[in-house]
């Protein structure tokens, strides 16, 4: 793994980009093996835009997933999905209902991006499709790429002192040959910072260049925010070549959520939606194996580093400095 730490260092991931710097949106799909992967997801942003998560609630018949959207353009973004869903159908890559009737089962969260470039340009069915199109198993491209490309953080004051925002990734190696992926698109309403350091990477820009504000400490001098609701969003991905129930995958994803926690202050708030999917594409035989809680603890490692490289390989864009730039 070692010339690969991101999340295609996980056996059976690939992952493809639609990309529009012109407008600040764009698009990224996971795929998995033709089989599909066992999947779980925890929603803990109070302004989600999601498709399909509810069948991967554990109590619910579908039991494994052929890909994944992460997406910009608000709920418009969701559209997308169909373009996926087209693609892995025309490859004969579904769920089997009976009859040569194959379903792909593509699971969506989108995040919101109509505020940094143009409203009226959002991801649908054809930029879908052409992200479904292009995936690869090379290291994942990071920065202003894909659901990261008009992606902006420290918005609490508003867009007018916000930064760049971007796609990262990361993975751990682990005993036994056990990897943990994290692949993240970076859109807070809060700070990015370093998860040992407490130090402000990314946020609301201060009144001279390099310094910031504290999201944080805004909040805590205000009574109320002008802030629209669910304006903003980070979307997770994680990865692992484990073995794991749905059940399981769930409860990675919640305790990965703690790497959003390290990373972004704040996070979860009733402006963001964010969201968090843990996939399994385990082999059928000699696949490692890992305890839940340590998959979930690595899970969330890996996920605090890749919103950090989410916001240090970003680049300006559209007006929003990026966190070289800032501090140039």
């Amino acid at each position: 793994m070692a010339s690969n730490d991101t999340l295609t260092a996980v056996e059976g991931i690939a992952v493809g980009h639609f990309s529009d710097p012109e407008h600040l949106t764009g698009c990224t799909v996971v795929r998995f093996p033709s089989e599909g992967a066992v999947a779980g997801v925890d929603v803990r942003g109070s302004a989600p835009g999601t498709r399909e998560t509810d069948s991967l609630n554990p109590l619910n018949i579908v039991e494994r997933i052929h890909a994944l959207v992460l997406t910009g353009g608000s709920a418009f973004g969701l559209d997308a999905a169909g373009g996926a869903v087209q693609c892995l159908e025309e490859e004969g890559i579904g769920l089997d209902t009976g009859g040569g009737i194959l379903v792909p089962i593509v699971p969506a969260a989108v995040l919101y991006d109509l505020s940094a470039g143009s409203p009226s340009v959002r991801p649908g069915r054809d930029q879908g499709y052409a992200a479904c199109k292009a995936v690869g198993t090379d290291p994942v491209l990071q920065g202003n790429v894909g659901a990261g490309t008009g992606a902006t953080v420290g918005k609490v004051t508003g867009m007018e002192r916000a930064m760049k925002g971007g796609l990262g990734s990361s993975a751990r190696e682990l005993a036994g040959g056990a990897v943990v992926g994290a692949l993240v698109a970076v859109n807070g309403v809060g700070d990015v910072v370093d998860p040992r350091s407490g130090q402000i990477l990314a946020g609301v820009r201060g009144d001279r260049e390099g310094a910031y504000l504290d999201a944080t400490r805004l909040l805590m001098e205000r009574r109320d925010l002008t802030l629209f609701a669910g304006a903003n969003t980070s979307l997770a991905v994680i990865a692992l070549n484990c073995p794991f129930s749905k059940t399981q995958l769930t409860k990675i994803a919640q305790m990965a959520q703690d790497g959003l926690a390290r990373a972004v202050r704040p996070v979860h708030t009733m402006y963001d939606g964010d969201t968090v999917f843990a996939v399994s594409v385990a082999p059928e035989s000699g696949a490692p194996r890992l305890d839940v809680t340590v998959a979930g603890t690595a899970a969330a490692e890996a996920l605090a580093e890749a919103v950090v490289r989410g916001v240090t390989s970003a680049e300006s864009l559209g007006g929003f400095p990026c966190r070289t730039e800032w501090e140039a």
